[in-house]
């Protein structure tokens, strides 16, 4: 019985390592790419566009406006822009799922 015994401890500890690796792995919906709005400044120029993203790494953008800095009408044509980025991101969005 003693012989049997420390193959089983050993079978028991392999399986409560792989139960743990298991429960602390990240699910794989965590990985899927997301699509967020965002803005930069480039030259002088605001630019409004939808990334892709995944675990912090842009795998592609769709620009949707280019406002010159010195725009008059700078606010409106922003949040015009940041409302059809956001629009466009959750139409990008609901078709991944």
């Amino acid at each position: 019985m003693r012989v049997l015994a420390l193959p089983a401890v050993l079978l028991v500890a392999v399986l409560l390592v792989a139960l743990l690796l298991a429960a602390f792995r990240r699910p794989a919906l965590d990985r899927l790419p997301d699509w967020e709005a965002a803005t930069e400044l480039q030259d002088g120029v605001t630019v409004v566009f939808v990334r892709q993203v995944t675990d912090g790494l842009e795998l592609g953008r769709h620009v949707v406006a280019e406002i010159p800095a010195d725009a008059s009408d700078w606010e409106t044509r922003y949040h015009e822009a940041m409302a059809a980025a956001r629009s466009r991101a959750a139409a990008l969005r609901s078709e991944t799922d």
